[in-house]
């Protein structure tokens, strides 16, 4: 059977490109609260540093307890507080949930201590 006209053509054509770019926007959605988060975490883990290694010379215990207590404020989870002789290395995470791609956790380290002379 051989088709003789093209009527209709038109709208199967333009329904493609609308789902071409429904999709492209919900990626580029994702992927942009994907790097707003990744930035959220990145500044939470320097400034949970920066008042960790302040702290310091109240012992390691009170610097870490200063950045987790600083870092639960703006919703960020600390993972993993070290204290390394002056220096103080902050690892943080945040849940991101990025809708038909599942849940992930955006990690972030921040290091901050004196600057040798």
């Amino acid at each position: 059977m051989r088709l003789r006209s093209d009527q209709g053509v038109a709208t199967v054509i333009a329904c493609v490109a609308i789902a071409v770019i429904l999709i492209v926007t919900i990626l580029v959605v994702q992927v942009g609260a994907g790097v707003a988060l990744r930035h959220r975490a990145q500044s939470a883990a320097d400034l949970g540093a920066l008042a960790a290694a302040a702290a310091l010379d109240q012992g390691d215990e009170a610097a870490c307890a200063v950045a987790t207590r600083l870092v639960d404020r703006v919703g960020v989870r600390v993972r993993r507080c070290s204290p390394q002789g002056w220096d103080i290395v902050l690892e943080v995470g945040i849940a991101a949930a990025l809708g038909p791609f599942g849940r992930r956790e955006v990690r972030a380290v921040a290091r901050a201590g004196p600057v040798p002379e």
